[in-house]
């Protein structure tokens, strides 16, 4: 990170009062998006992003950044359908920063040197690229390839077409869920859903009208319609659909379909997700039940220091005062 703030102590001062109930009475969207990351919280807000950190003694280290998007021309970044490509990439490339620059702060110091600017040097950026495009390949082989491959493995007693490709998806639901279900087991990444918990509760907390205090945040909800959580499971619903309805006869062209089509999916998942976030009818509330109840399994309930690590990252980049001012005319 370029710009650091200095180490910031747990403080009495985000937990002014509220009067206050637990939810408005509507919603806004506030824009705003992040991360969990290793003992922390990455908010991002349009080109600027933040990261807070409980560091090993205690404090609050936040750190504020710009990202430019992988787009070669901005205008891309507005198009539907095509924006979801980049937004997608984009928010890999900088979980994964983020994520090596959380963890400097619990290594050792030899290690700390070389990881502790999360965003600059020609070193950090080829690794980057490199951790991005194998977390891509593992991606699209765990749940693209080996749901095709295993549902071949019946075709000699079932040859419809239809019922393959729908087993296949089943295949692919499968996994994902059992995926989930296996990396929430483990106890470093239970901290990681906490303080993931922590960030959908700020963010819920301001878009619906609250001030952003601990009290708020904890009443708020941890599930959010906005989630990556949902976002992977529209990639793979919608998967299932266009391989029932879009079909080859070659095996080889097969799977070469599987992987033409990824960005197709990402870019129709990423406006369902954008719809999501901006209503909230009840085709929309159906559509985002299965996403937000799989967020009971990426998502648990922080504690008071995590959710005060999850505020000062929202507080870094996003004038929520003047948010709630103009979109709930509350001043605070």
């Amino acid at each position: 990170m370029k710009k650091n703030k200095e180490d910031m102590p747990p403080s009495s001062a985000y937990r002014a009062s509220s009067k206050f109930g637990k939810t408005s009475l509507r919603g806004s969207t506030s824009g705003i998006g992040g991360q969990a990351v290793i003992e922390g919280i990455m908010m991002k807000n349009k080109d600027r992003y933040s990261v807070a950190v409980r560091t090993p003694g205690g404090s609050i280290n936040v750190a504020i950044e710009e990202y430019d998007s992988v787009a070669p021309f901005k205008i891309l970044n507005k198009i539907p359908f095509i924006r979801g490509v980049f937004a997608f990439l984009d928010s890999l490339i900088l979980g994964i920063r983020t994520l090596n620059y959380s963890s400097s702060f619990y290594e050792d110091e030899s290690e700390r040197e070389h990881k502790s600017d999360a965003g600059s040097g020609a070193g950090a950026k080829i690794v980057s690229a490199i951790t991005v495009i194998l977390s891509l390949v593992i991606a699209i082989a765990l749940f693209m390839l080996l749901p095709y491959f295993l549902s071949q493995l019946i075709r000699r007693w079932i040859v419809n077409d239809t019922i393959l490709a729908v087993i296949e998806g089943v295949i692919r639901i499968a996994i994902f869920i059992l995926y989930l279900l296996l990396i929430s087991c483990l106890n470093d990444i239970k901290r990681v859903f906490m303080y993931h918990g922590a960030e959908h509760k700020c963010i819920n907390c301001l878009e619906h009208g609250l001030p952003l205090t601990v009290e708020n945040v904890a009443l708020s909800s941890r599930q959010h319609k906005r989630c990556g959580t949902s976002f992977l499971f529209f990639v793979v619903i919608i998967s299932v659909i266009l391989f029932v309805f879009i079909r080859v006869d070659d095996p080889v062209m097969r799977v070469v379909l599987r992987l033409v089509l990824i960005p197709v999916i990402a870019g129709i998942s990423y406006e369902i997700i954008r719809l999501a976030g901006r209503s909230d009818n009840i085709i929309v509330r159906i559509l985002s039940a299965p996403g937000m109840a799989l967020q009971k399994l990426t998502t648990r309930e922080p504690d008071d220091d995590m959710i005060e690590v999850a505020m000062v990252a929202v507080d870094a980049v996003f004038d929520w005062r003047n948010y709630l001012q103009t979109e709930f005319g509350l001043t605070v």
